[in-house]
């Protein structure tokens, strides 16, 4: 399922974001306190992670509301999925009358609890001319075989031919009427079998034909319930990161394994734990090899976890190229960084590195360790790359462009990690006292609004000679006449 487009109500800064088109990568610009972060914070909350959970008036309606205006089903988030060939497939198996189906939609208030729907579901309905020609067909044929049977099944064969008759009388209410069409069905076939009575081929065939259509309308209420908790099961998980927490380059493997065994764990130490998944490193096994004084394999097992890291982060660290080494030293795991093409290779902790290459390596670490084996999570980033170099920033659009099969909502005000190649993808959160944030796919708003994307357009015609190709209409006119103003 891809996330066609998204819509906030209700949610502390946002009265009505309007609908919000997304995409592959999805880039929310704004100026501070324009309320992007709610937008993403929303989101997440229809299927979070960690498992979904009732929202708090109190913390999230609208400061300016009343809090007796928030109920349970006071609605917060409405999405819009678009369906693959495969998932259309799955949804049809389920309900049959969905199979015009290709968008689904879910949503949810500030109760835990979230609703479903299926645009283009065709109605119940019923062929009435189809099933009185069967029936006027069948029921004949069965009192004629009633004939030819002995006098003590003929008399019930005939009565359920009857009864049969009565019953498939089309009714306004299909349900109802479905359910004493299978009753009637049922019971002819009984008295048939009992009385060793038999049909054509083609009369047989019109009444399975009629068996299955009474069945699929006697079903389609828990099918379609069915069918809605599918949409709920098949939902992408949303990974919500607004800051990466710090990464030591130094981790004492004793003291967090007995953390870990409390339930105690810092938040350092949960990034050393994902920093170990990442590099295929298990700590318990690090300390068992220690007690054993088998260092040549510990050893071993860190060399081939450096190497893996190291692969990966030269994929997507542009500045240099760096290697990262594991160093054990009892204990202790020394996390190292050197720059093997440099005059002088200086081999020094993470924890001595840049600032902006420490956040990058939590990034990567976050990232890769919240979503391997969850390939369809979508990534809400909340100002991602802010204490970057500006050449890395734009490293790491390039990364989420390039590297990620998953969709990537995120927010920005830094011109370097808006998406210039593709304007299409860039949307403007703006703020006003009346109406509160509201979004525009357009990329409309004031000057400071839409300085970045006005100031990136710039940069990247004087950092290449070829045309950006801005789409028609909104975004590329207001670029376009404001070019000016950002010089």
């Amino acid at each position: 399922m891809r996330l066609a487009s998204f819509q906030i109500t209700n949610f502390r800064s946002i009265n009505d974001s309007g609908s919000i088109d997304s995409t592959q990568i999805t880039a929310i610009l704004g100026r501070n306190d324009s309320g992007k972060s709610n937008l993403l914070r929303a989101l997440h909350s229809l299927n979070p992670a960690e498992g979904l959970a009732e929202l708090s008036p109190i913390k999230d309606f609208p400061r300016h509301r009343r809090l007796e205006e928030c109920k349970g089903d006071t609605p917060v988030v409405a999405t819009r999925w678009a369906l693959d060939d495969n998932e259309r497939a799955e949804l049809k198996a389920i309900l049959p009358r969905a199979s015009d189906v290709r968008h689904v939609t879910a949503g949810r208030g500030y109760a835990a609890t979230r609703w479903t729907g299926l645009e283009g579901l065709g109605e119940l309905s019923l062929d009435v001319s189809d099933i009185k020609g069967k029936v006027r067909k069948i029921v004949p044929a069965v009192k004629a075989a009633a004939e030819k049977v002995a006098e003590a099944a003929r008399a019930t064969l005939e009565q359920e031919a009857d009864a049969f008759d009565a019953a498939m009388i089309p009714s306004p209410d299909y349900i109802r009427w479905s359910e004493g069409a299978v009753k009637a069905l049922q019971a002819l076939r009984r008295a048939m079998a009992a009385a060793d009575a038999e049909l054509s081929d083609k009369q047989e065939q019109m009444l399975v034909e009629l068996e299955d259509m009474a069945h699929a309308i006697a079903n389609d209420t828990p099918a379609l319930a069915k069918a809605k908790q599918w949409v709920l099961e098949k939902l992408p998980r949303f990974v919500y990161v607004d800051e990466y927490p710090a990464l030591p380059g130094r981790q004492n493997i004793a003291d967090y394994l007995v953390r870990k065994g409390w339930g105690q764990a810092t938040p350092e130490q949960r990034s050393f734990e994902k920093l170990c998944k990442v590099a295929g490193l298990d700590p318990q096994q690090l300390q068992d090899l220690l007690e054993k004084n088998d260092q040549a394999t510990r050893n071993q097992l860190v060399n081939r976890a450096g190497s893996v890291v190291t692969s990966e982060i030269r994929r997507v660290w542009k500045d240099r190229e760096l290697k990262v080494r594991f160093n054990l030293d009892g204990p202790y795991m020394d996390t190292l960084v050197s720059d093997p093409n440099g005059a002088y290779e200086v081999e020094v902790n993470l924890d001595e590195r840049s600032r902006g290459f420490q956040w990058f390596f939590s990034f990567y670490i976050t990232f890769f360790a919240d979503t391997r084996g969850a390939g369809d999570a979508i990534l809400l980033l909340d100002e991602p790359g802010l204490h970057l170099h500006a050449h890395s920033q734009a490293d790491l659009l390039a990364h989420f462009e390039h590297d990620f099969n998953n969709q990537i909502v995120y927010t920005t005000h830094s011109p370097f990690m808006v998406p210039t190649r593709r304007l299409d993808a860039v949307r403007t959160a703006s703020m006003s006292e009346g109406a509160g944030t509201t979004v525009s796919n357009k990329a409309e708003g004031d000057a400071r609004t839409l300085y970045p994307l006005q100031a990136a357009i710039a940069l990247s015609r004087m950092g290449s000679d070829a045309p950006v190709e801005a789409p028609s209409g909104t975004i590329g006119e207001q670029a376009e006449s404001q070019l000016a103003y950002v010089a």
